[in-house]
């Protein structure tokens, strides 16, 4: 992916997308996928991982990534936040179903997934605190949290498992109705912290693609294959393949 700097992206107009170079980052990762689905395009800007960023940060007020600039409006850093732009954006195809039951239930899935103390946060606990480096520090990543960090990753595959098969035996192979919303979107994503994809659908770092295997008894008993199975097909069907970054 060729991308441009914190200065020359801040100048531009429309829609510019601050991804982390070169690794796959979830958050990212997800941010990237609801705009292709969307037929949106964007200006990708880099951000170093692990840097200071202070360039950023000043354009943005954070140095992390994703962070979505629209035009002159604020700059978008929350999973929720950006997918609201891209809805507002390009309604069509929606991401969030009509009816309120449901779309609370996306939204309810989605939060499980990437706000914090979900999925995400919390696989991220586990693979940071046995490096015990700086970004370990920064997110508070410690043997105590990333304790139970474990606990919540496997009580969140064991939730998960348990809709798609209810899905599954309703003739559906989404979280929720019958095609295709953000939930199964973030969860193509973030599933890669549970099992990461061969090198020609995600040609990660080898140095991630290790990290990333770190793991624990509790989740690896409540790892269900259906949970790799969803992922699979949303990016066979949905998503772009091989991944960039």
């Amino acid at each position: 992916m060729e991308y441009k700097t914190v200065a020359e992206g801040r100048k531009m107009p429309g829609l510019r997308l601050v991804l982390s170079m070169g690794v796959p980052g979830p958050w990212g990762e997800a941010a990237k996928s609801i705009f292709y689905v969307k037929g949106i395009s964007y200006v990708p800007v880099g951000q170093e991982v692990g840097a200071d960023n202070l360039d950023l940060v000043d354009w943005t007020g954070v140095r992390n990534a994703p962070v979505a600039v629209y035009e002159s409006e604020k700059p978008r850093d929350r999973w929720l936040d950006i997918l609201m732009l891209a809805e507002r954006l390009k309604p069509t195809p929606s991401l969030l179903p009509e009816s309120s039951d449901d779309r609370a239930m996306v939204i309810g899935i989605a939060n499980e997934i990437c706000g914090e103390w979900g999925y995400g946060w919390c696989r991220r606990n586990m693979l940071l605190a046995p490096r015990g480096d700086r970004l370990a520090g920064e997110y508070d990543c410690t043997a105590e949290t990333a304790a139970a960090s474990s606990k919540r990753v496997a009580d969140i595959q064991r939730s998960f498992t348990a809709r798609l098969k209810a899905q599954k035996a309703k003739g559906s192979p989404y979280f929720v109705g019958n095609s295709l919303t953000a939930a199964d979107i973030y969860w193509a994503a973030f599933s890669e912290m549970l099992e990461t994809p061969s090198a020609e659908v995600n040609p990660m770092p080898d140095w991630l693609r290790a990290v990333y295997a770190t793991s624990s008894p509790e989740v690896d008993a409540a790892k269900d294959p259906i949970l790799i199975e969803h992922r699979d097909l949303v990016y066979k069907r949905h998503l772009k393949i091989p991944m960039e970054f």
